[in-house]
């Protein structure tokens, strides 16, 4: 499963990839300013040293068409949402409760397993900015990007890019929830418990006269109703890999006609703009470009990380999927644990438990056929979709929720607050608590 087109640059490559992230984490909170006048230049000066060394150093350049090719999607489907998204107005009471919040970000987790984690944050980011915005604070952000953008959509192949690759490679669409259900439960249920009581006692600092006043103040209504059938289109569309670059076009025409159809007086009410978009793809551009050494390093040399255990690798899927992308990070996880553990004997049983999987996904088979090799599949997949939540770039909605947020106003937490104020006190332990009870 070892990507054909992957090079083996040596390691003091990663150094592009190591100074964007610490530019991306460091200059807002030292130089707000100047960082927001020039990340294009850092981000593109970093991207064009890993570029220029594969082209020239390496001679890969079928390894920089492959990322150019996934950076692609990763926009066409990053962007489509939130152009479809912003056609959709929802109006929501404002003043919620601790308790309504609760159960809005709960649907949020429910819906991001059928609409993809960048659906439904782009789809209900702006409501909920909305229903609390007598009292909007770095937690509510937050709390929604650990949530509803990233540990609810770990049950179905759309709901996270790694497992929807999971789902390519041959895992069946309903395997991850019929297996990992008992790790999203305690995950999901962990977080909404804090978050219940971090809200409660926010809300008890609002003056009941003002609550009584936000709540009158809106009524629930909903407006841009055809953008729903935009929204199924680039769904339908993430299914799509035949014929090349068929499912980016009707993700980019199913968005040029949400943009044109939609009423101004809804694009107003959500304030939308490009600029977060823009500024999420500039970004992403110079990470997919400097990330190429780290993944490929991490590919072919996994299998010197120890012996596989689940416990393994949760903890090394997930680490690296905290500032890697997931999707690649997850594929490397999954080479590496078949690799080493998928035997003739392994293939064998594959064979003879699971004879249809094995005849199109041997490898797969075999994994799927020993309880002790399912629970390393189930480790990689958790690992790479809970850790997703633990910094802004750890998956593709984290820094578009971050980017409509501060678009809208909102106190937004700085890259180390970010992990400082809200992971290691309340992420940590949720992914310590699933790796006790199920991986250890």
């Amino acid at each position: 499963m070892l990507s054909a087109a992957a090079a083996t640059p040596p390691v003091w490559m990663i150094l592009p990839f190591a100074l964007l992230l610490g530019t991306i984490a460091l200059a807002p909170l030292v130089a707000s300013a100047w960082w927001s006048r020039h990340y294009p230049k850092v981000a593109f000066g970093l991207g064009a040293i890993t570029v220029g060394y594969y082209l020239f150093g390496l001679h890969a350049g079928a390894r920089v068409w492959h990322t150019a090719e996934e950076y692609f999607s990763f926009i066409c489907l990053v962007g489509s949402l939130y152009v479809v998204s912003g056609g959709i107005h929802l109006k929501v009471k404002g003043g919620a409760t601790p308790l309504e919040n609760t159960v809005f970000l709960a649907v949020g987790a429910v819906l991001a397993n059928f609409f993809g984690t960048t659906g439904a944050s782009m789809l209900m980011i702006r409501p909920w900015i909305r229903m609390n915005k007598m009292r909007i604070t770095a937690h509510h952000i937050v709390f929604f990007i650990f949530i509803v953008s990233n540990v609810g959509g770990a049950l179905t192949p759309i709901g996270d890019p790694p497992l929807f690759l999971g789902y390519l490679k041959g895992v069946p669409f309903w395997w991850v929830a019929a297996h990992c259900w008992p790790m999203w439960t305690v995950a999901l249920g962990l977080l909404l418990g804090m978050f219940l009581v971090v809200d409660f006692l926010n809300f008890r600092r609002v003056p009941p006269a003002l609550q009584q006043e936000a709540r009158q103040a809106d009524q629930w209504t909903f407006q841009g109703t055809a953008n729903l059938a935009f929204l199924a289109v680039i769904l339908g569309a993430v299914f799509l890999s035949r014929p090349p670059f068929l499912r980016e076009f009707l993700m980019l025409a199913a968005a040029a006609g949400s943009y044109w159809t939609t009423p101004r007086p809804v694009h107003e009410a959500n304030h939308f703009e490009f600029h977060p978009v823009k500024e999420v793809a500039i970004l992403f551009i110079g990470i997919f470009a400097t990330m190429m050494p780290a993944l490929d390093w991490l590919e072919h040399n996994a299998a010197m990380l120890g012996t596989p255990t689940p416990a393994l690798f949760f903890w090394g899927s997930g680490t690296l999927s905290s500032v890697l992308d997931n999707a690649p990070t997850y594929l490397s996880f999954l080479s590496a644990g078949i690799g080493a553990l998928v035997t003739p004997a392994a293939l064998a049983q594959g064979q003879a438990v699971l004879p249809a999987l094995s005849a199109s996904h041997p490898e797969i088979a075999a994994l799927l056929a020993d309880p002790a090799l399912v629970r390393l599949l189930m480790a990689i997949s958790m690992g790479a979709v809970f850790f997703g939540a633990n910094t802004y770039i750890g998956n593709g909605p984290n820094f578009m929720v971050k980017a409509i947020a501060d678009q809208q106003g909102c106190h937004t937490p700085t890259f180390l607050g970010y992990v400082g104020r809200f992971t290691l006190p309340f992420m940590g332990p949720v992914l310590i608590v699933v790796w006790w009870v199920f991986f250890r």
